[in-house]
């Protein structure tokens, strides 16, 4: 019974000191963070598109899957940033199964908190160090979050997440753009509550510190669908949808209007290949509309190695062990296609 205090942990300032980021990564993120912050203000039309594996699960095929982005990235460069994906916490609705890398270094051993850490930071500095690109996480606990807080260039705040304090004052903080999922009910007013939340300045406990932040301007709506009391899926990705969260958001008076919609979830009913055919209509919705396409800034898509996905002995090299994911051809292919119709 009750809690049983295992060991005490390296605050962020000690773990930033044991694995440090270079001269190299600290230009590459000051480059990265002002490209995709001028996308959110309305400076570049530059599309942003977060890719990758709905969980981080192996260093090898993550990297892997990271550096294939490069080659796509220079032939789209013109129009579209990538952001991969390198979500290393996994929320878990029942508290069962598969908890992410900070957890679980390896999937197939116990956890380990202190390696879990230490392997989230490398992996972070790694993809950096061998492809140029700073990552996406989620922002799951928001005491972890100053372990990358040098290393991240995008920070989501999860269905599940959004309506809870902590979560909101401390993306409050953060200097790059966090973007605000609607909750699993649907309901806007308390995803737009959040992106207000997170704009304004606040004063709270954090990590055993008295806090002040400044507000952060870059807080943007993400869409994910949603769910009813039935557990079935209800998609809000549609050109009504936009319509009505950019009239919400216009009321709302918030700063950089900007949503992102998530392909994937309840806006597919977790069908991961209608990710294309979804992405596809978003990007139809915006050549309908002048205020729709400066509003919806990019795209989420769950994409792995390998379609589909698989248990968590993870005997298939670069298939997810949670959610499904699209395949590498065919999430090139449509990375591509959205290039060529941008």
């Amino acid at each position: 019974m009750g809690m049983n205090f295992e060991r005490k942990l390296p605050i962020p300032a000690d773990i930033k000191k044991m694995y440090p980021v270079t001269e190299n990564i600290k230009q590459i993120k000051a480059r990265r963070d002002k490209e995709i912050a001028d996308v959110f203000t309305g400076k570049s039309d530059r599309f942003i598109l977060i890719i990758g594996p709905c969980s981080a699960d192996k260093p090898e095929p993550v990297l892997d899957y990271i550096s294939r982005l490069v080659p796509l990235q220079e032939k789209v460069k013109d129009k579209i940033i990538i952001i991969p994906r390198i979500y290393t916490n996994k929320p878990r609705t029942t508290g069962e199964g598969y908890k992410g890398m900070i957890h679980q270094p390896d999937p197939n051993k116990k956890e380990d908190m202190l390696e879990g850490i230490i392997q989230v930071r490398r992996l972070h500095q790694m993809a950096i160090e061998q492809t140029g690109f700073t990552c996406a996480d989620e922002m799951l606990y928001p005491e972890n979050y100053r372990y990358l807080s040098d290393l991240l260039s995008y920070v989501a705040v999860g269905a599940r997440s959004v309506e809870n304090q902590q979560h909101r004052l401390t993306a409050s903080g953060i200097d790059v753009p966090v973007g605000m999922k609607n909750p699993t009910s649907g309901t806007l007013s308390v995803m737009l509550n959040s992106i207000k939340a997170a704009q304004s300045r606040h004063t709270f406990i954090y990590r055993g510190w008295e806090v002040t932040t400044d507000g952060n301007p870059l807080t943007h709506a993400i869409l994910r669908g949603a769910v009813n009391k039935h557990d079935q899926s209800l998609p809000n990705y549609h050109y009504e949808d936009l319509s009505l969260l950019y009239e919400l958001y216009c009321e709302k008076n918030l700063e950089n209007m900007a949503v992102i919609v998530d392909a994937n979830h309840s806006n597919s009913g977790k069908k991961y290949l209608e990710q294309i055919r979804i992405s596809k209509e978003i990007l139809h919705s915006r050549r309908h509309s002048d205020d729709i396409k400066r509003f919806v800034k990019g795209l989420m898509i769950e994409s792995y190695i390998e379609d589909g996905n698989q248990g968590t002995d993870d005997s298939v090299y670069g298939k997810s062990i949670t959610d499904p994911c699209l395949g590498w051809e065919k999430s090139e292919r449509l990375v591509l296609d959205i290039a060529d119709a941008l």
